[in-house]
């Protein structure tokens, strides 16, 4: 009876997991898809359009619900997802003041959330490989996102920066989440 439960609970995750994972693909592409027809030409001494803001806040806003519903679904409560809730909400906050200031101002914030939320999903991904398995494209997502926000806020103070590298961020996180997905789905169907 504990095998079957247990086989079940790991099933009902992986498959909520590649399900939350889809939708945070398709989120990342329509946002990347408004911030490059709207936003990718705005530089870092210019303030943000509303529709940029808007976006800008958006973006960790939908992160901290797409780490609530992780949750949820994985039944995990420890410290670190109780430290990415309190990042997601610490960069939505942050973020909405920043997009009172300049696009540089917004890149840094960016940039600083990027390089934390990395981090610790590079440790989820790394203690989930054990009970859950198939987290290698979430290892690398996490590594590239720390390496990324570093640049992100190493290049906020530059005067020609824009908008676009963080697209191309959440377009290359659409990417590994997809991968993830159908890593997940593959694990399911092994067993």
């Amino acid at each position: 009876m504990t095998q079957t439960t247990t086989t079940l609970d790991t099933t009902t995750t992986l498959s909520g997991l590649r399900s939350l994972h889809l939708i945070r693909v398709a989120f990342s592409l329509i946002w990347v898809a408004l911030v490059g027809t709207t936003s990718a030409s705005l530089v870092s001494t210019e303030k943000p359009t509303a529709i940029a803001a808007v976006l800008l806040v958006v973006y960790p806003l939908w992160d901290l619900a797409a780490t609530l519903l992780e949750r949820r679904l994985t039944g995990t409560t420890d410290q670190v997802g109780t430290a990415n809730v309190a990042l997601g909400l610490a960069a939505t906050a942050g973020m909405t003041a920043a997009v009172f200031s300049t696009v540089g101002t917004a890149l840094l914030v960016f940039g600083v959330w990027a390089l934390l939320s990395g981090a610790l999903q590079l440790a989820v991904a790394i203690r989930r490989r054990r009970t859950v398995g198939a987290q290698w494209p979430m290892i690398i997502s996490g590594g590239l996102s720390v390496l990324a926000g570093g640049s992100f806020a190493a290049m906020s103070t530059s005067p020609s920066s824009d908008l676009s590298g963080i697209a191309g961020y959440s377009a290359f996180g659409a990417f590994w989440f997809l991968i993830s997905a159908v890593t997940l789905t593959l694990r399911r169907r092994r067993g």
